[in-house]
């Protein structure tokens, strides 16, 4: 008598994501978003603390800005042979060591100084992120790991400007950027232990940063980050004079509340999809926050209007930064991390020219003129994104 034994079956694995060192990535996102943003809850406290004026005290954002896309390109060039966790740990100790001198300087030029060097370790840090995002995943995972990593961008402005703001009314300005030094210092610890480490580019396969304009898909990427981070920061960095033209003075906080919350609803919903709906998804953002936009041209004197486009404009934008950056990544290929450089740059390039654009929409203008600015905008922003179909933003 024979008796068959069935061989178990084999166990499929399924592909999982390395979330502690996600997590450790997302919270550096969340510093260089946080340390960014921060000053521009404190103004009155920082121009009164080192003795100058309020628009003086502003520039605090746009030096941070400016060492950022200064120093981009040519730090990714000439760190791209370091091993990923070395590089990362020292743009984090840049962080701290800024944010140091910012909460203990009474001197302006000194302060500045330190929000430039904070801006050149978020230019570091943000042609490191994505790619490490990318080699800490399985493949078929990988745009659902950088969402995970840019989740700390939606956080910091939705909750951690709020929150430094109120520390900084509290127990004062100083003590809002030292617990900033005191959340990268934890952070140094959590990515030593627990995030794993990746070789940087071998020497002999370096090549020169600009080269990577020459890989098909690139460039309408670029001109995407270009225009539509313009677009946004030309709305959002002049919120609340918006805000205060249409009647809603008080309501600032409240909308930009509903504006972080779709964010991050648009972060888990793009993070679920993006590894097959890339390009779907691009499109469906640019017509969330121009249809936003318009919503705000046409509506801004009703108030129920004005919260349901905040939201629809979170929700378009909340998930661009995640798609941008697999979009460089898919489309740079070998040349990714050159290709995310060039993002890194184009993007607070933008930002800066946003906020003197939108300067000068209220100077020669009023604030009225912002959402239609936005929505001009977009328009060649969806035309490059539909268009490049089958480099850039391909159909899957």
């Amino acid at each position: 008598m024979t008796t068959d034994t069935a061989a178990p079956a084999a166990r499929v694995r399924t592909p999982k994501l390395p979330l502690s060192a996600l997590l450790a990535l997302a919270t550096a996102v969340f510093v260089t978003s946080l340390t960014e943003t921060l000053p521009a809850g404190l103004l009155p406290a920082m121009s009164a603390g080192l003795g100058v004026g309020e628009s003086a005290a502003g520039q605090a954002v746009t030096v941070y800005a400016v060492g950022t896309a200064l120093t981009a390109i040519p730090l990714a060039a000439a760190t791209s042979a370091w091993r990923r966790k070395r590089l990362l740990l020292t743009a984090m100790a840049g962080f701290a060591v800024a944010n140091t001198v910012t909460a203990a300087s009474a001197n302006y030029p000194l302060t500045m100084a330190a929000r430039f060097v904070a801006g050149v370790a978020a230019g570091l840090a943000w042609a490191l992120l994505a790619g490490y995002a990318r080699a800490l995943a399985p493949a078929e995972l990988r745009g659902r790991a950088v969402a995970v990593v840019m989740t700390g961008i939606p956080v910091a402005l939705s909750l951690g400007v709020p929150a430094g703001t109120y520390l900084g009314g509290l127990l004062g300005w100083r003590w809002a950027f030292a617990l900033m030094t005191a959340v990268t210092v934890g952070l140094l610890g959590w990515i030593a232990l627990l995030v794993p480490d990746r070789p940087g580019q071998e020497r002999g396969a370096r090549e020169p940063v600009l080269r990577a304009l020459t890989v098909p898909g690139v460039a309408p990427v670029l001109f995407v980050t270009l225009v539509f981070v313009l677009a946004h920061t030309v709305l959002y960095a002049y919120i609340a004079t918006f805000l205060d033209h249409a009647g809603m003075g008080g309501s600032a906080d409240a909308v930009l509340l509903v504006f972080g919350g779709a964010s991050l609803v648009s972060i888990w919903y793009v993070g679920a999809r993006i590894d097959r709906r890339l390009r779907a998804l691009s499109v469906t953002a640019t017509l969330l926050v121009a249809g936003a936009a318009a919503l705000l041209g046409v509506f801004a004197d009703v108030p129920a209007l004005v919260y349901a486009a905040a939201a629809l404009w979170g929700l378009g934008w909340g998930g661009v930064p995640t798609l941008l950056q697999t979009a460089a990544a898919e489309a740079g290929g070998a040349r990714a991390e050159a290709a995310q450089a060039m993002l890194v740059t184009l993007w607070n390039a933008a930002m800066a020219a946003g906020g003197v654009l939108g300067g000068l929409l209220l100077d020669l203008l009023d604030a009225s003129a912002f959402p239609w600015t936005v929505l001009a905008l977009l328009i060649p922003v969806l035309a490059v994104v539909v268009g490049a179909r089958r480099h850039g933003f391909r159909a899957k």
